[in-house]
C-alpha cells in the first residue's frame, strides 16, 4: 500500500482503539482502493479516505425494559450513521450479545459501498443493541423493542435514514419496531423494511440475500465458463440467509449439503431438507441438533468437536462453500482444508466472514472463483430500496416482479465489479472490482456537495 494509505490506516488504529473489525474492513477497502487513488488526484485532493472512514453520526443510549419476573434490564442501544451523499443512511438492526461499537461501524462501513453497488440512491448505516432475543418470550421481546424505539425513533426518517433486519431482527422485532414508532409519531410511513406483507412489506424481501446470493454466484461462474448444476455446496448458518440460500441452490440444480448454528453443524449428503430447516429454525426455535432426529441419515458435529481455532463445517469435501452465518468464520486454514479438499469458489452470504488472511489466499489460487460479501449478499438491501420504492408509490408488486428486479440488481453488480476490476488489469478480481465501483460513486457525490 501506499505511504499516503498506511498512514490513513495507523490513524484509524490510534483512534479506534479495540475495534479490529472496523481497522479489518477498512484495511480492506483501503488496500483496493489504492489503485484508484494512484490514478486519480480528486480523491486525496478532497480528503476522501479521511472522510469516509469517519461516520457523519453516532448516536448511542440507554435501553431499559423490565422482564418477565419483573426485573429491570438494561442495554446499550446504537445507530452509525456512516454516510449519506447519495441517499438516506439503509442499513440493518443487530440485535445479539457481541454487538458493541466496533461492529457497528464495520457493518456501516461496508454498507456504504455495498448500498452504491445495487444502484438504489441509498447510503450505509448499520445499528442494534447488546440485547440477545433467544431464549427471551415474545412479551420480554416486544417490551425490549419498544423501549428502543422510544429513543431511536428521533434519529429515523423515511428520507433520512431507514433501518432494516439483521441477526436476531426478523419480521416479529420489526413489527414491534413499527407499531411503537407509529404510536409515538402518529405516522405511517416506510420508515422501517423487512415490514408485514399486509402493512407495507414487499414480496421476496425474506428470500432475497440468500436469492441474490446465488444469483452473483450463477454469473460468476458463468463467466468462467462453469454452471451450479450438479455442484455439492457447503452452507454455513441456518437463519433467514442460509435457508433461502438452499432453496435457490436447489433451483440452479446443486446439492446443498450443510448448515449449522452456533452449537454444530448437520451434513445431509442427500441434500438439506429445507422444509425441516425452516420449521425447526423459524417455528420451533429449535437447535440444529434437533435436525437428526427426523433425518436420521445425517450427521451432527458439535462445536466441541471442531479442532481449535477451525470452523468444522468446511471440513465437509464440496464444490463451492457459502459463508451465511457471520463475520471472520472462514480463517485461513479453513480455507486450505476446502481448497484441498476440491471446492473451488466461495461467495459470502454473510457480511465479511473471511479473514484477510483467507480472503488473500482465494484471490491468490488461478483456479478458485471469490464473491466478495459486499457484491454477493448485496440482494438483501437491493430488494429493501425496493420496499421503499413501494412504500413511496402506496403499492405493491407481485414476487415475480421483485424477483426480476432483484434479480437485475444481483447482474448489475456482477457486471460493474468485472468490468472494473478489467479496467485496473486485474481482470475476475471482485474484491477489487467491487470496493472500487461501489466507492467511485459515494466519492464523487462527496465531491460534488463540498465538505460537509
Amino acid at each position: 500500500m501506499s505511504e499516503y494509505i498506511n498512514g490513513i490506516l495507523e490513524d484509524l488504529k490510534r483512534l479506534n482503539p479495540g475495534q479490529e473489525v472496523f481497522i479489518q474492513a477498512a484495511t480492506e477497502v483501503l488496500y483496493n482502493l489504492d489503485p484508484l487513488i494512484s490514478r486519480e488526484d480528486k480523491y486525496k485532493k478532497h480528503a476522501i479516505l479521511e472522510r469516509i472512514t469517519v461516520p457523519e453520526r453516532t448516536v448511542v443510549f440507554r435501553v431499559t425494559y423490565v422482564d418477565d419476573k419483573g426485573k429491570p434490564q438494561v442495554h446499550n442501544g446504537y445507530r452509525v450513521q456512516f454516510n449519506s451523499a447519495i441517499g438516506p443512511y439503509k442499513g440493518g438492526l443487530r440485535l445479539h450479545p457481541s454487538v458493541n461499537l466496533g461492529v457497528l461501524k464495520f457493518l456501516g462501513f461496508e454498507q456504504i459501498f455495498k448500498n452504491s453497488l445495487t444502484g438504489v440512491n441509498i447510503g450505509g448505516a448499520k445499528g442494534g443493541s447488546n440485547f440477545d432475543p433467544k431464549g427471551k418470550s415474545d412479551n420480554e421481546i416486544m417490551r425490549f423493542c419498544h423501549a428502543f424505539m422510544e429513543e431511536f425513533y428521533r434519529h429515523i426518517g423515511n428520507t433520512a435514514d431507514v433501518p432494516a433486519g439483521d441477526i436476531g431482527v426478523g419480521g416479529r422485532e420489526i413489527g414491534y419496531l413499527f407499531g411503537k414508532y407509529k404510536k409515538i409519531t402518529g405516522r405511517f410511513d416506510g420508515i422501517l423494511t423487512g415490514k408485514g406483507l399486509n402493512w407495507g412489506g414487499s414480496l421476496a424481501r425474506t428470500e432475497a440475500t440468500g436469492y441474490g446470493l446465488v444469483y452473483f454466484t450463477d454469473n460468476m461462474l458463468k463467466k468462467a465458463g462453469l454452471s451450479l448444476e450438479g455442484k455439492k455446496c457447503s452452507i454455513s448458518g441456518s437463519g433467514n440467509v442460509a435457508i433461502y440460500t438452499i432453496k435457490k441452490l436447489y433451483q440452479f440444480g446443486a446439492l446443498p449439503i450443510t448448515a449449522s448454528d452456533s452449537n454444530g453443524y448437520i451434513y445431509d449428503s442427500e441434500g438439506i431438507d429445507v422444509a425441516l430447516l425452516k420449521e425447526l429454525k423459524e417455528v420451533r426455535r429449535e437447535r440444529l441438533s434437533e435436525y437428526t432426529k427426523f433425518r436420521p441419515h445425517a450427521k451432527y458435529i458439535s462445536v466441541n468437536e471442531y479442532a481449535p481455532g477451525r470452523n468444522g463445517v468446511w471440513d465437509v469435501p464440496c464444490d463451492g462453500a457459502f459463508p451465511c452465518a457471520t463475520q471472520n468464520e472462514v480463517h485461513l486454514a479453513d480455507i486450505k482444508v476446502l481448497y484441498a479438499n476440491g471446492c473451488k469458489f466461495l461467495a459470502e452470504g454473510a457480511n465479511m466472514p473471511s479473514t484477510l488472511d483467507a480472503v488473500n489466499f482465494m484471490l491468490a489460487q488461478k483456479d478458485f472463483y471469490f464473491a466478495p460479501a459486499k457484491a454477493a449478499n448485496a440482494g438483501g438491501v437491493g430488494t429493501s430500496g425496493l420496499e421503499m420504492m413501494q412504500n413511496a408509490g402506496m403499492t405493491s408488486w407481485s414476487f415475480e416482479e421483485v424477483d426480476k428486479r432483484l434479480r437485475g440488481i444481483m447482474n448489475h453488480i456482477f457486471e460493474i465489479s468485472y468490468a472494473t476490476s478489467e479496467e485496473f488489469g486485474d481482470a475476475g478480481n471482485l474484491v477489487l472490482g467491487s470496493n472500487i465501483a461501489g466507492f467511485r460513486k459515494v466519492a464523487d457525490a462527496m465531491i460534488d456537495q463540498g465538505y460537509v
